[in-house]
This record gives C-alpha cells, structure tokens and sequence, in this order.
C-alpha cells in the first residue's frame, strides 16, 4: 500500500454566492434624500433660534443684558442700605472647552452696613429678588452667603468681605469671549448724585472736577442708577469728622476704614486708606 499524500484537492462544491440584486428603489432613495434635508433644516433652525441650553453656547456679549438687568434687580433689592455700583470686570484666560479660550464677566454692588448686620440685610435683598431666581441665604464656614440664579446661566451671590460691608455679584462663568466691557464712560450726565459728590468733596476741602469713573445701570421699574467715583491721594485730616454735618450726624457706617451716608436720597460711601480716601456718590432704584 503506497503512504504517498495526495499533490492536489479538489474545490469544495458550495452553493453558488447569493445575487445581489437591483440597487435601492427609487422611492427609498428619495424618502432617505428628504429626511437628510429635513434634519439639516431642524438643525439651522435650531442652531438660530432654540435658546441654549448650555453656558458655552451663549457668548460674552449675549450674556451683557441678563448681567446689567441683574444688578439693576440687587439695586432695586438693598435699596434703604448705602451701595455703590462698582465697574464691571472682565477675567481673560479660562477654558471654555480644552481647545477654546473664553472670558468671565463679572460686576458688582458693594454695601456698608450697621456692624452686626450682614446676614440681615442679605436676607432682605434675596426676598426683594424675583421669586424665579430661588435665591437664599445659608449659613456657612465663611460666613452668610446669598445664592441665586438669575437665568441664562447668569449666577448671583453675596457675601460679607469685612465688617460692615457686603459684596453683591453677578457672574457670567466662562464664556466665548466676543466683547469689551467698557468699564469708564466720559462725560458723565450730571444729577443728584454728582450735587452730593461736590458736597463732600467740599467738606474735604477738594475742589470738585470730574469724576474719576462713572458706572450706571438700568432699574427694573425704570430709571437709572449711578455711581460716581473720586480718588483722592489727599483730603481732610480727620474725613469723619469733616463728613458728619453731611451725615446729620447719624452715618450708616462710621469706622477707622469706612465712612457712608445718606445725604438728600444719595448713598455717601467714603473708603478710608493711609494713602488715599475714595468716594463714591450712588443714587438707586425703588425697591
């Protein structure tokens, strides 16, 4: 019997590969062309006119309006307390998404109140917010802080930064930066709060000129309210004493760093350092 292995084999006998048959129909053709279309349409629609539904989507500038009117809603807020608006501020440099640089805007409402008095009056401003903001005030490590949400991803907090002064802030969180917030506008329009500037400027013994900086912004029931700021590397030897008959000899704040009154409807807020004093003159909003 030969061992000998077979040289060839012979190709197995499978069925035959299946027909492929006429391409797609017509109609299908056309149904999937259509529906392509139609989502294409839904998306430019959306992309256009859909409001966003996260903070990335919103740039800087469309964020400008929701900040402005959020400080108008705190002023109108703490009205009754002595505030100056502060200008707004603009933080460069934060990551929108890991490939895409963006910015932070943020402005302010700086308070001075009664010593003791903090958490008070920051409950009384997150009562007079609108009720859709759910803002609050809890207790923390820190101290009383005030939360709430102002809408289209616009944050707002208040927070005690020393003794007798509250910080109120709106924040935008990082965004596409498209936009240059200006933080000083000449020529200012005079009003009550310049007349009330030149009071205490004279009671310092300082001839009143333009301010250094104005800020404004609009009040929810209409109107506006401004801050005018002077810095002054010099002034009276004793500002306190200086400001009182202004006062009527009753200052909401009287303190080795910080003087405020109010004089005919117009926050006083007078900053006290060793090398500088600054005032800023505030008129508000109705609460």
């Amino acid at each position: 019997m030969s061992s000998t292995a077979p040289t060839g084999y012979a190709p197995s006998a499978g069925p035959p590969p299946p027909d492929s048959g006429p391409g797609w129909p017509r109609w299908l053709v056309a149904l999937t062309v259509a529906w392509a279309v139609l989502l294409a349409g839904l998306t430019w629609h959306s992309a256009r006119n859909d409001p966003p539904t996260v903070r990335e989507q919103r740039t800087l500038a469309q964020a400008v309006p929701r900040v402005d009117a959020a400080i108008g809603e705190l002023v109108a807020a703490a009205s009754g307390t002595v505030y100056a608006l502060a200008p707004a501020e603009i933080e460069q440099g934060c990551r929108v998404t890991p490939f895409a640089d963006g910015a932070i805007l943020r402005r302010h409402v700086e308070l001075a109140v009664p010593a003791d008095e903090e958490r008070a009056v920051l409950e009384r401003v997150a009562e007079g917010l609108p009720s859709t903001w759910r803002a609050g005030v809890r207790l923390t490590s820190d101290g009383p802080r005030l939360r709430a949400d102002a809408g289209e991803f616009v944050t707002v907090s208040g927070r005690t930064v020393a003794d007798g002064r509250v910080r109120l802030s709106v924040e935008t969180g990082c965004r596409p930066a498209d936009v240059v917030v200006a933080s000083f506008l000449p020529g200012y329009p005079p009003g009550p709060e310049s007349t009330a500037l030149a009071a205490a400027l004279a009671a310092l013994g300082v001839e009143a000129g333009e301010p250094d900086e104005w800020v404004q912004v609009v009040c929810p029931s209409g109107g506006v309210a401004r801050t005018l700021r002077v810095d002054l590397t010099a002034a009276a030897e004793s500002p306190q004493a200086a400001l009182a008959p202004l006062a009527g000899g009753t200052p909401v704040v009287a303190s080795d760093e910080l003087y405020a009154y109010r004089h005919d409807g117009v926050a006083v807020l007078v900053e006290l350092y060793e090398d500088r004093t600054v005032l800023a003159a505030t008129t508000g909003c109705a609460g």
